[in-house]
């Protein structure tokens, strides 16, 4: 729609110029006015008048280094000189390469350097879809987190003015050192993640054959993104678990699925390097052994191995599922709707969840931030389910994923097949973001990639995606600034091994920094202003996720709609979405009444959505839920 004066220099013009879509047609509208708009002052005489370079400035946010120095707080180490402010100061690197032994699998590995009651981060690609190129963003690395018991956690309640420092062993000893860290210094969570990783920021020019060397691996909660967009959780909040939580990361182990390497890393302080590392020697020599003790253990049972793919189970009695309530769930989409007809949001990313009680499966952690009185094992008398370890293995091959991840920290567990990557960024500040909308399950009706092109470009499935496409290019926009954010890849629709995704590519480059300026920017500055994923909130984000938080209820999402993943030492960084995932906390039990009394049982979540627009239907939106929630559900012995 247009409007002009008659007589005035007044042109209206109604469009979308933030959209991928009309990006060369909001440019051409610009150009129309400015030149209208010029040729109006010539034919009166009239003379603009500019001041300075008559140019508008990037609309982009401070850097989150900038911040600091501008506060007086300075990235460098020892800045108060508190214990983890020096611990791993001056890193070097101790890197041992061997070759991935043949038949060897990542779990295999993670069996071989820790135990199960220790704690994990697996970030783990290689059962997805195997790399065909150095290029390949599916299928070619995976990452396991060791030493975890010496690794320093930060850790940050949404809502508190304070972090907290912890560290639960030295040089193999205990010492359950806790440290509250006061945000009034630094401003934020993120300004204080910003200047502890800085300060021990490594060279990276020497080591470009690993994406990871060391550094921050954790999880961020959906929770904490809210928090970040100034959307208000309800006070007080029913726990105080973390909503950041990240491992300051000096051992670990590299799986190159492409060149069929394993690199063996410990980043040391450099007061304690010397020139040999006990541990990367003997962690490699663990590696290989793995060949023949996987031999010895085929020749032993080939005549009895189980099936590779067991048939599933129904689950036990004692476990207990809860899935979302089908009339409810279509209502709530109908409400949705009601807000989009209104205007107040294009898209929404309705979610629920799925609740699963059985006997506990895990030890009890060796240390926990909830109270001792709920660590209570179950009976004696109940045989304890498999545990969380054994549930993730069989995720994973059941539902292989590119972003899959295990993780097993201080309270949290998360179990997690995701396919989709939220945001990767590296040394040189390129950015990228793959944000997911349209979803078809696999089906005889559906089982080829053209017959799920036919299905997903349609313009109900398409405007899911580009709305949330652009508003991802919002986001990154705020920090790469203008003319630095395009699209190479749009609605491409990808196959998973239950289902169809439509994903689009989105880049960024984050500005230079120039001699002389303040600090520059970093890919923590993307994650920061990124949050919540643009794909499980809406659009516009602020506007949606207030209305989300009426409509789902008071029940957070928790670690489902969070991310996980690393920010490494160099200055690489790769995320995902925590979708088609399982997770739960330490600290949520239910009492159950069995035979011989009262037995204690764990809570299992499996979060489950799509995007609600004005052409969605509530039976339509209802299937797409019920579809992805299927994968993460079946490792339960659940058939959907």
């Amino acid at each position: 729609m247009a409007v002009k004066h008659r007589t005035r220099p007044f042109w209206g013009v109604q469009y979308h110029p933030e959209s991928v879509c009309t990006e060369a047609e909001g440019n051409r509208v610009i150009l129309n006015w400015f030149r209208e708009a010029q040729r109006w002052n010539r034919a009166r005489g009239r003379v603009p008048v500019t001041r300075g370079h008559g140019l508008a400035r990037a609309a982009t946010k401070p850097s989150l280094l900038s911040q600091l120095a501008d506060v007086g707080c300075g990235a460098e180490q020892g800045a108060s000189g508190e214990w983890w402010e020096v611990l791993g100061a001056d890193p070097v690197l101790h890197s041992v390469t061997v070759t991935l032994p043949r038949g060897v699998q990542v779990p295999d590995i993670v069996e071989a350097v820790s135990s199960e009651e220790s704690e994990r981060i697996v970030l783990d690609s290689a059962n997805a879809a195997p790399a065909t190129s150095r290029a390949d963003v599916r299928g070619r690395y995976s990452i396991v987190a060791a030493g975890l018991d010496e690794a320093l956690r930060i850790e940050h309640h949404t809502g508190d003015d304070y972090a907290t420092a912890r560290l639960k062993c030295v040089a193999g000893m205990p010492v359950d050192l806790s440290q509250q860290i006061s945000l009034a210094r630094y401003g934020n969570i993120w300004r204080l993640i910003a200047a502890f990783h800085e300060s021990r920021h490594l060279d990276a020019a020497a080591h470009t054959d690993t994406p990871f060397v060391g550094g921050f691996m954790g999880y961020i909660t959906y929770e904490q993104g809210l928090a970040d967009i100034d959307v208000p959780l309800e006070q007080p909040r029913s726990h105080h678990r973390p909503d950041v939580c990240l491992a300051w990361v000096t051992k670990s182990i590299v799986v190159d699925h492409l060149l069929g390497v394993v690199h063996v890393q410990h980043l040391r302080a450099g007061a304690s390097c010397t020139e040999t590392d006990s541990w990367s020697d003997k962690t490699a020599s663990k590696v290989l052994s793995l060949q023949s003790q996987r031999r010895s253990s085929l020749n032993s049972r080939k005549d009895t191995l189980p099936p590779r793919f067991p048939k599933t189970r129904r689950p036990s009695r004692s476990t207990a599922i809860a899935t979302p309530v089908t009339k409810e769930y279509e209502a709530k989409v109908r409400v949705c709707q009601e807000y989009i007809a209104a205007g107040e949001s294009y898209e929404l990313c309705l979610t629920d969840q799925t609740t699963i009680t059985r006997p506990l499966g895990d030890p009890p952690p060796t240390a926990t931030p909830f109270p001792r009185k709920q660590q209570r094992r179950a009976s004696t008398t109940t045989a304890p389910s498999s545990s969380s370890w054994s549930l993730f293995k069989l995720l994973r091959t059941r539902q292989p994923a590119p972003f899959a991840s295990y993780l097993r920290l201080h309270g949290a567990t998360l179990v997690s097949a995701s396919p989709e990557r939220f945001l990767t960024y590296d040394r040189a500040g390129r950015c990228s973001m793959r944000p997911m909308k349209g979803t078809v399950r696999k089906s005889e009706a559906v089982s080829t990639l053209a017959q799920a092109e036919a299905i997903l470009h349609v313009p109900k499935e398409e405007a899911e995606n580009l709305m949330i496409v652009d508003l991802v290019r919002h986001d990154l926009h705020g920090v790469c600034g203008a003319g630095n954010v395009a699209v190479p890849q749009l609605l491409r629709v990808e196959e998973y091994q239950s289902v169809f995704q439509m994903v689009t590519v989105v880049e960024g480059q984050l500005p230079a920094r120039a001699k002389g300026a303040p600090p520059g920017y970093t890919g923590l500055d993307v994650l920061a202003a990124s949050l919540p994923p643009g794909s499980m909130t809406g659009a516009p984000k602020k506007r949606s996720c207030e209305i989300l938080r009426e409509i789902e209820g008071p029940q957070e999402r928790g670690l489902y709609s969070g991310v996980v993943g690393y920010m490494c030492a160099t200055g690489r960084g790769d995320w995902s979405v925590t979708i088609r995932s399982l997770f739960r906390w330490d600290d949520e039990q239910v009492a159950v009444s069995g035979e011989d009394g009262e037995e204690r049982h764990e809570v299992w979540r499996i979060g489950a959505g799509g995007a609600v627009t004005i052409l969605s239907t509530p039976d339509g939106e209802r299937e797409e839920m019920f579809t992805k929630l299927a994968g993460p559900l079946r490792v339960f012995g659940e058939a959907c």
